[in-house]
Formats: C-alpha cells, structure tokens, sequence
C-alpha cells in the first residue's frame, strides 16, 4: 500500500495559529520562515545560547547531533504547558540524528514525542510534548450549577 500524502498546509500540520508564539532555534529554511511570518507575528529568533522567553507555544530546534539534542532541556521550560518542541532534522541519507536518538532526549527530560511531520524536501520534524500527567492542573471554571441559572 502506497504512503499517503497529506495535503494539508504545513503550518497547519505544525499548529501554528495566527496567535501562536513562536521561538526558532537553528531553523533556516527561507520557505518556512516567510509562510511563519505570514501566519504570525509574534516570532522570536534565537542566536546559539539564547532562551525564549516563558509562554512559547512552539519552538522550532534545528539539529544535527545527539549533542545539540541537550539544548531541548533548556527550551522545555519556555514552553506553555500543551505547547510542543518541533526537532528539526536532516531526513534520507543525507540524516546525522536517528528518530529514537531524538525520542531518547526527549524521555531524558520529561517531554514525549507524540508526531512527525515531512518538514521539507530534506527534513523532518519530530513534536516534543509535555506529557498531560506533568502539565500543570487546570482549574475547572466555577459557575451555578447546570440547571441553576438566571
């Protein structure tokens, strides 16, 4: 059975919305730096050593080594609770990072990878997630009860 090729826009198989906070981190491609500029604006670009500031809804990694793989922990904690690491790495041959040595790095600081989009021609992106057990409880908002209103 042939692989399906999914239509979809790339943001969207992304998730970046029009309001997404956005950190890059390595990530040169023109294409995908002008269809984010479009979507939002509110898109920070990291230099080497820099982190986000906090309540990053997505931050983009570029890598190409398990040891560039180490700067995940230190974005993690930019990240809005259900916000995602997208690791954005070389694909085919021409690919330095296994999936599972990214997927390894992940489980070492607390994150899950849970999707992997075809990012390009030569690269993937593998999403890092919060697991839900680790995010923050969100407070259920207090009204009448159902039934009880005006």
């Amino acid at each position: 059975m042939p692989d399906v090729v999914s239509t979809r826009p790339l943001l969207d198989k992304l998730g970046v919305r029009a309001d997404s906070r956005v950190a890059i981190a390595g990530v040169v491609d023109a294409d995908f730096r002008r269809l984010l500029h479009d979507r939002t604006s509110d898109v920070i670009d990291l230099a080497l050593h820099d982190v986000p500031p906090t309540g990053m809804d997505l931050i983009f990694l570029a890598a190409d080594s398990v040891d560039e793989l180490r700067r995940i922990g230190i974005l993690r904690g930019s990240l809005v609770p259900n916000g995602a690491i997208w690791v954005v790495s070389r694909k085919g041959r021409q690919a330095t990072l296994r999936d599972i040595d990214v997927i390894d790095a992940a489980k070492s600081m607390d994150l899950v990878d849970n999707k992997v989009v075809s990012f390009s021609a030569t690269h993937t992106a593998l999403r890092l997630v919060i697991p839900r057990a680790l995010r923050p409880a969100v407070r259920p908002v207090s009204g009448p009860p159902a039934g009880h209103g005006p």
